[in-house]
């Protein structure tokens, strides 16, 4: 039987993030304190559709995390939010200053249409 490789990093296809919300990432990476490992993307449930999305500061991460390296940034999600995270694209909104989910919960049969709020923007 062939052996099931496991990586923690988060590909291409499975999380998208725009110049706008890469440069925001960056730049809260290096505004935050020197405890903060990494930023979080979190699922949690409730709310007008269904799941919020949102971000905090990771002091630390876990052998269960999925990471996304960018240049200036380190971007971990738990493995379990990565499934309701798949495929979803992230964008920073400047207007209204948060990050946007677009595409979110496809995987799982949802619409993908939860953007409109930019609900759980933790920044």
């Amino acid at each position: 039987m062939p052996e099931a490789n496991y990586s923690n990093t988060i590909l291409d296809h499975e999380m998208r993030l725009s110049e706008a919300a890469r440069s925001k990432l960056a730049e809260l990476q290096a505004d935050a304190d020197d405890s903060v490992e990494a930023i979080r993307v979190f699922v949690s449930g409730g709310g007008c559709g269904g799941m919020s999305y949102g971000m905090t500061f990771a002091e630390e991460t876990t052998a269960y995390d999925r990471v996304l390296e960018g240049e200036g940034f380190r971007l971990v999600v738990d493995s379990v939010a990565m499934n309701y995270l798949d495929g979803c694209e992230i964008d920073f909104d400047e207007d209204t200053p948060s990050f946007v989910f677009n595409k979110v919960f496809q995987v799982l049969g949802g619409s993908g249409a939860c953007a409109g709020c930019g609900g759980g923007a933790g920044f």
